[in-house]
């Protein structure tokens, strides 16, 4: 596919006026509060996977509204921490899978939570274990326009809810240091990453990978690919609904949860993305802490012929290499 949108020089100065609204940090203090509320400790059930070089636990641990969530843990076989740690969020409709399919984190030394995407992994891949008990009103086929009216209602106010509760529960386990904690995700996973790390303090390091979820009004305006497209579809029924639509989505922007982040970022962006394009993703880069001081670094690398996939297997050793020199440089 061609390139379609800004140029790289106009896509590195974008720095788009997104709509936020006037309760935004309310909404997600009360929000969270209401949920922490109401966890409980994780449980955890050690999983014979077959594997000699790693050790696998089960994960379920308590999510928005107390809802139990899934997940995969693995260590270093044999570990006791405390571990620098990577939570990390899934595709779009992807599950957790099984674990042999998340062996790369724990291979390099790191304790590793994969989080299961309530309600999601049919769509691909090798399946999930969680279901999202809410309801919601009519929506499109997908997830986007669930409970799109309102963002009491919408469905990630539940998701990016289970992700920060992810990250309290990793770091109440022996085996990780709750002061070396990273995230990451690709896709849907990467708006993930950017929405805990704009909820969570005391990060590491956040690594969003051609991300997901960010500047809304433009990405339904330019792109034709799904999912962004379920929300057109869905206006394009519901014809007067736009403005609260797009009130509800400006509570989950990408581009407003980073402004609020404190911990470094290495993004990824694909120039021919057409399912998340470039200029949403430098978006929510060129945002990057802006309301918590501006000088946290948020490095970004181009993949100047690539479409979603971007860099693809190619990508995580410039994680890897990134993450040890955030860990080394501040003595951890």
């Amino acid at each position: 596919m061609p390139r379609f949108d800004l140029s790289p020089a106009d896509l590195r100065a974008y720095r788009p006026e997104v709509a936020e609204p006037a309760d935004f940090d309310e909404f997600w203090r009360s929000t969270l509060e209401e949920s922490r509320a109401l966890a409980e400790a994780p449980r955890l059930t050690r999983v014979d996977a077959a594997l000699s070089t790693v050790d696998v636990y089960d994960v379920t641990f308590s999510g928005f509204g107390g809802d139990p969530v899934g997940g995969w843990f693995i260590v270093p076989s044999g570990a006791t921490g405390p571990l620098p740690t990577i939570v990390e969020f899934n595709g779009y409709n992807g599950g957790r899978g099984l674990p042999h399919e998340r062996l790369v984190w724990a291979s390099a030394g790191y304790a590793h939570f994969f989080m299961d995407t309530r309600g999601q992994g049919s769509g691909w891949g090798t399946g999930g274990v969680t279901a999202d008990p809410h309801g919601t009103g009519p929506s499109v086929a997908g997830f986007m326009t669930r409970g799109i009216l309102d963002p009491e209602a919408y469905f990630y106010r539940r998701v990016f809810t289970d992700a920060v509760l992810a990250i309290d529960a990793v770091r109440s386990l022996p085996q990780v240091d709750a002061d070396r904690v990273s995230v990451c995700g690709g896709s849907q996973g990467g708006g993930i990453a950017i929405a805990a790390a704009g909820l969570v303090d005391g990060l590491v390091g956040a690594m969003p990978d051609v991300p997901f979820l960010c500047h809304f009004e433009r990405a339904v305006g330019l792109t034709d690919h799904d999912p962004y497209q379920e929300i057109v579809r869905y206006l394009s029924v519901h014809r007067d609904a736009a403005s609260r639509v797009f009130e509800t989505l400006s509570y989950f922007d990408g581009v407003n949860l980073a402004a609020r982040a404190s911990a470094p970022a290495l993004f990824s962006v694909a120039l021919m993305d057409p399912v998340c394009p470039p200029s949403t993703v430098y978006a929510a880069r060129n945002r990057w802490a802006s309301e918590t001081g501006g000088s946290v670094p948020a490095d970004i690398v181009e993949y100047s012929f690539n479409e979603h996939e971007g860099g693809a297997g190619a990508h995580w050793p410039r994680q890897a290499s990134w993450l040890a020199e955030r860990l080394a440089g501040a003595g951890r």
